[in-house]
């Protein structure tokens, strides 16, 4: 094994591990070159925690993505038919992108590319920082190979953001916002070259080239990062936020309230199975203080999908609905309050942490979050040997775990009664006394 491979399995969890798995199995049953490629090879030579999945592969991804959805139970998220894309969310919350080895070539800045396939070495070359142009090959042939063509390991270890390129910004005007949410998460400088490259764009009005589709993209990924508010902060002061509303340029930047969302976040202890849409309580922080027409306007700019701001108009009604269904006298036991709250959405949960004032809701939650759902996740299938015949993964074993979870959390021992040893006949010599 690779020393890449050994640190990949390092990083991995249990669920990411399944799913690389999968998809390592389906692509050499299909004769695909698979490779795990950017933010995630980033963040692993990094020393960050692998939050989401990216596959790359030398075929058509997106009909691979929807057949790996087919054969695993995995949801659809997103498809992008531009750059041949496909976004999958996996049980137990892993979300994973495929998408196709690619070569991007731009009439105009910001305009549609013209995308055609290309080798992975070609597809890594054209990435916008160096960083994110490395990918460990999953394939028999070479597994465990690392491709790194723009040196990205270097300025990894220098903590530092390159342009892999002379024109990334020209050609992908919203890199200009996505190296500041990068630079924001990562703690690293920006590349002295790259900088100037950066104001020079700037100069040239660049920004004005991002369209709707980019821009929105560029929002639901600021909404997953753990400091989204810091993100906010710092695009403000580069002048770039008015890009959304020119009022979130002001005093109508919610910080107080990202600050309360990242404080929410922290409550959640890291490598437990916790998953929480992350966008409707963002749009709900970053419109606060918005006006209805100011909102509107963001919503347009941003091209944000009907079921996208439903889901953030609906989080409040919802989100106090469960605060009513917590306050309740029968949750006194832990398995009572971790039935209602593991069937609640993350969302719901980080919502309540942020606006309830009531003291018996925050004791409730971080009870949950820190010492039930640990507790219930600690539980291994194999617990339930001599407790069901069912196999795992039907509704009867289902059931079994939830009961044996429910008694662990009550502190009621409810595990398979020692085998009894029959006494050992007795030797010669015994029987004689006896006699």
């Amino acid at each position: 094994m690779s020393d890449y491979l050994f640190m990949l399995e390092n990083h991995l969890s249990t669920e990411q591990t399944r799913v690389l798995e999968e998809l390592q199995a389906y692509a050499a049953k299909a004769n695909v070159n698979l490779f795990l490629a950017g933010g995630a090879m980033r963040d692993m030579l990094g020393g960050f925690p692998i939050r989401d999945l990216d596959f790359t592969v030398e075929g058509p991804a997106i009909k691979i993505g929807k057949a790996i959805a087919e054969k695993t139970g995995a949801a659809v998220v997103s498809v992008d038919d531009t750059r041949k894309a496909v976004e999958l969310r996996f049980s137990g919350g892993v979300t994973a992108e495929i998408s196709m080895a690619r070569q991007e070539r731009y009439a105009k800045a910001g305009g549609r590319p013209v995308v055609t396939p290309a080798t992975i070495h070609e597809d890594l070359r054209g990435r916008d920082f160096a960083v994110n142009s490395i990918a460990l090959s999953l394939n028999r042939a070479s597994r465990g190979l690392l491709l790194d063509p723009n040196n990205g390991l270097a300025d990894l270890e220098r903590k530092e953001l390159r342009a892999a390129g002379n024109y990334v910004f020209y050609d992908d005007p919203v890199r200009l916002l996505r190296l500041h949410r990068l630079r924001v998460r990562l703690n690293f400088t920006i590349e002295d070259r790259t900088r100037m490259q950066y104001e020079n764009a700037r100069e040239a009005q660049m920004e004005a080239h991002i369209g709707a589709a980019a821009l929105g993209r560029e929002l639901r990924a600021i909404a997953v990062e753990a400091n989204a508010g810091e993100v906010l902060h710092t695009l403000a002061e580069e002048r770039l936020l008015k890009l959304y509303s020119p009022a979130l340029e002001g005093a109508k930047l919610n910080q107080q309230g990202f600050a309360k969302l990242l404080k929410a976040r922290q409550l959640v202890p890291a490598g437990i199975q916790f998953y929480a849409d992350d966008l409707p309580l963002f749009l709900y922080l970053l419109t606060e203080k918005l006006n209805a027409k100011e909102t509107a306007a963001l919503v347009e700019k941003a091209a944000l999908e009907r079921a996208e701001t439903g889901a953030w108009l609906k989080l409040e009604a919802k989100s106090k609905k469960l605060e009513k269904e917590l306050k309740s006298a029968k949750l006194t036991k832990p398995s009572a309050l971790y039935q209602a709250l593991v069937k609640a959405e993350g969302n719901q949960i980080l919502f309540l942490l942020i606006y309830s004032q009531q003291r018996i809701i925050h004791d409730r939650l971080r009870n949950y979050l820190q010492k039930y759902l640990p507790a219930a996740q600690e539980i291994a299938d194999n617990e339930l040997e001599g407790l069901t015949d069912a196999k795992p993964g039907t509704p009867k074993f289902a059931k079994a775990k939830e009961e044996l979870i429910y008694a662990r959390l009550d502190g009621r021992s409810k595990k398979p009664a020692p085998p009894v040893e029959e006494a050992p006949p007795p030797g010669p010599g015994m029987a004689r006394a006896r006699g």
